[in-house]
């Protein structure tokens, strides 16, 4: 009879490990292209408002002029926000190829071990089947 694999538990846990590494990721990519897409808005409501209003007074050019620096900025922001978010998911995605490479591992070591407990399991039943034989030999051989 096969024994089990000794790393069962611990393959286990690198499949829970990497399940999480996977979620993470996930949640990091879709944060990726939020930010993504706020940016574009952003650069569309700052292409849109240009030429949109006609500017009558200094008062309303300074306050274009004001209403474009602000977009201006928080365009800085949202790239400041999109680098952050790509690095965190450059470090989820490096979490994630830790985490199966781990698993990898351990699962080449148990197709390994269910290779070898066949190959004994086959051992076994021809040895039985070779006594057998030999057995049944020896017992019509003195008739």
């Amino acid at each position: 009879m096969a024994r089990r694999f000794p790393l069962a538990g611990l393959l286990r846990l690198r499949h829970a490990e990497q399940d999480r590494a996977a979620a993470a990721l996930a949640t990091a990519n879709e944060r990726v292209r939020d930010a993504a897409d706020a940016r574009i808005a952003a650069r569309r409501n700052l292409a849109g408002a240009e030429g949109s209003q006609p500017i009558q007074d200094a008062a309303t050019l300074s306050a274009v002029a004001a209403a474009r620096a602000a977009t201006r900025g928080m365009l800085e922001e949202l790239d400041a926000v999109a680098r952050t978010r790509r690095a965190d998911a450059d470090r989820a995605q490096d979490d994630y190829n830790a985490a199966r490479r781990s698993a990898l591992g351990l699962e080449k070591l148990e197709v390994q071990h269910d290779e070898q407990q066949a190959a004994e399991d086959l051992r076994t039943e021809q040895n039985a089947l070779d006594e057998i034989a030999a057995r049944s030999r020896a017992e019509g051989g003195a008739r």
